[in-house]
């Protein structure tokens, strides 16, 4: 059954048309994401479809009492009321049915002489009681209990002036209010912002539960992957639906893509074949042969154009190191560091070898940004050591940006930094992750995060270092900038230690996790599932965990070592079958360029030998498919 569909929505605010021709339908019980780059419209879409913003044309249908939650980005609390006073006024009328019942319990007990009375509150004591047990009244508290505690509220914040929380915690408490809810369909504007990563793996099992419809604005990728059983993107002020999760969404993107650019540039082709005929027959300049031009002209007005695709992801860039290292790149002993008598850490150690991939997680102030802060010598430690291994150079990327100069254009901040590059060269680095053009002349001032964060990925690619320190690489950058960085870094030979709350990236990029815990700290193999799976395993009673002795721990490391770096050689093998099929694709193209061309056939033998390199190159094209299909399963079930 559809909920909502919207039919040719457009809105504009200004000279500036945010959304153009939007086409949508959401089934009852989907959980659909909407994904966009920054400023596509997908707030403004979810203001439509609450009524907070007026269409300038087309319809919007919700079907006729259906209950609908929104939850925007900014969200305020007013008034004095505590946060369980704020979650308790969605049960009014469920405390007024209990304020009843407690009423009628004493009028019962005062009246128990007067049994004509006694009998006829007694009929309306059950009539309520049933009403009460029907709307859940019993488990009220304990509803909000599980909601608070779910989304990162103590105990004792309960009972603290809602308005007193900061901006991330009153949109927490509004994401809670909005869950007790319940309504028919959610609108939820970036749900997971200010969350941790406890109350996300919360979110995410309470929403892919949830019994209504779930319409969810995000940059979380793990969390849609989580959640969504569609997906829906805003492009150009148009939308376009996909089934299935995240992942199987870019899948499918990429399908698409590849079709619609072999579709227009088979028009293109034809466009320029018919046009070269026109064109001779009008040299002919004969009555019959004009008519003919004509005839052709008029057809390929009517011709329905195919506009270009747009590649998202114009990013192409590759991190390289200049130089291998040895087998140990760094080691960390016995680390400790405190700030005003507060320690962070103390007593950590770590061996990192080569072609290690290490992601460091944990809660805000835990010392994570002060530990890669240690290790680029910006700041001492208060004990221990930290040793580099031979021929390693170290590449650090900081998420603040704080070592780009504010006053310096794009093009000096880079140039001044590799002064033996000539200018060309430095544009073309900048042009790699898209500073084109007037773009290279911007004061670093007047950049986004994200395009600060290409500013900084420039300038580490060009150093071809072979260990990388990466401080949050992904905050700031769109998904498909994200999607673009990890297939660099997944190319790279050198080593990674990475600091990243983003899940789906370190599932992507690390083979280890390093959890730095008040505490202490923890390393688990694999990526962030298996972290998960393993955190689980930890957290299982201990007569319920299967017993393992250390020598049995020990070869399932192995194992997952020997497992690992099979599916890394395999990955490998993958990419480079993609490389192959990318190159021998452009010679068909090339081929079918000179095959389309009428000059060709004034030469039969040269026509014949063109007709048969397309022939065996789309023979070995179809053959690389086969294999590339065979690898990829492979490495699936490798990762699986």
């Amino acid at each position: 059954m559809i909920i909502l569909s919207v039919e040719g929505l457009r809105k504009a605010f200004g000279a500036n048309e945010v959304l153009r021709d939007i086409y949508l339908t959401l089934q009852q019980g989907q959980r659909m994401g909407l994904v966009g780059v920054n400023g596509s419209g997908k707030s403004t879409l979810f203001k439509l479809l609450v009524g907070l913003e007026t269409p300038d044309a087309g319809h919007i249908h919700i079907a006729r009492g259906l209950k609908v939650g929104y939850l925007p980005q900014q969200n305020a609390v007013e008034g004095d009321l505590s946060v369980w006073e704020e979650m308790s006024l969605v049960f009014a009328p469920v405390r007024e049915m209990e304020e009843r019942l407690r009423e009628l319990e004493q009028r019962m007990a005062d009246l128990h002489r007067d049994p004509q009375a006694l009998d006829q509150i007694s009929r309306e004591y059950a009539r309520l009681t049933d009403a009460f047990e029907d709307v859940g009244g019993y488990a009220w508290r304990g509803s909000i209990q599980g909601v608070l505690t779910g989304l990162g509220f103590p105990p004792d914040q309960w009972e603290r002036p809602a308005a007193r929380l900061s901006g991330g915690e009153r949109t927490r408490l509004c994401l809670a209010r909005l869950l007790l809810q319940k309504p028919d369909l959610l609108l939820l504007d970036e749900p997971t912002n200010h969350l941790d990563l406890e109350a996300m793996q919360w979110l995410e099992t309470t929403l892919a539960a949830y019994r209504g419809t779930v319409l969810v604005i995000s940059h979380d990728r793990y969390f849609l992957d989580a959640v969504c059983d569609c997906m829906a993107e805003l492009l150009l002020g148009r939308i376009e639906q996909y089934s299935g999760s995240y992942t199987r969404y870019m899948d499918q993107r990429d399908e698409r893509f590849e079709s619609r650019i072999k579709a227009y540039n088979l028009q293109q082709r034809e466009i320029e074949r018919q046009q070269a005929i026109i064109t001779r027959f009008r040299m002919f300049n004969r009555e019959k042969s004009i008519r003919a031009a004509e005839s052709r002209e008029k057809t390929l007005a009517r011709m329905e154009k195919l506009e270009k695709p747009l590649d998202e992801r114009a990013i192409r860039f590759a991190f390289q190191a200049r130089r291998r290292t040895g087998e140990d790149v760094l080691r960390i002993r016995d680390l400790s560091k405190a700030f005003e008598r507060r320690t962070l850490f103390a007593g950590l150690s770590l061996h990192v070898r080569a072609g290690d991939r290490v992601a460091v997680i944990g809660p805000n102030g835990v010392g994570k940004s002060t530990l890669f802060r240690i290790l680029t010598q910006q700041i001492l430690p208060d004990s221990g050591t930290v040793r580099l291994g031979s021929n390693v150079d170290m590449g650090y990327y900081d998420q603040h940006q704080a070592t780009l100069h504010p006053d310096k254009t794009v093009l000096d901040e880079v140039w001044d930094r590799f002064p033996r590059l000539d200018q060309t060269d430095v544009r073309n680095a900048l042009g790699l992750f898209l500073f084109t053009g007037e773009d290279v002349f911007q004061p670093i001032r007047t950049l986004s995060g994200g395009e600060k964060g290409r500013v900084a990925l420039t300038e580490l690619m060009l150093k071809r270092d072979n260990l990388l320190l990466l401080d949050e690489p992904t905050n700031h950058l769109d998904m498909d900038s994200c999607e673009v960085l990890e297939a660099a870094l997944e190319g790279f030979t050198g080593t990674i230690l990475t600091i990243s709350h983003d899940r789906y990236f370190i599932n992507r990029v690390a083979n280890r996790v390093l959890e730095m815990r008040p505490d202490g700290i923890a390393v688990y193999e694999g990526n962030y599932d298996s972290y998960a799976q393993q955190k689980r395993r930890e957290a299982e009673p201990a007569d319920e965990a299967p017993q393992r002795t250390r020598t049995a721990q020990g070869k399932e490391r192995k194992r997952e070592r020997l497992n690992q770096e099979q599916a890394r050689a395999q990955r490998a093998h993958v990419t480079q079958l993609e490389q192959a099929i990318q190159a021998l694709e452009a010679t068909i193209a090339g081929l079918e360029a000179q095959m389309a061309d009428p000059a060709l056939y004034v030469n039969p033998a040269a026509a014949t030998d063109t007709t048969q390199c397309y022939r065996q190159a789309t023979a070995d094209l179809q053959a690389l498919y086969e294999n590339w299909a065979e690898a990829s399963e492979t490495l699936d079930e490798q990762l699986s």
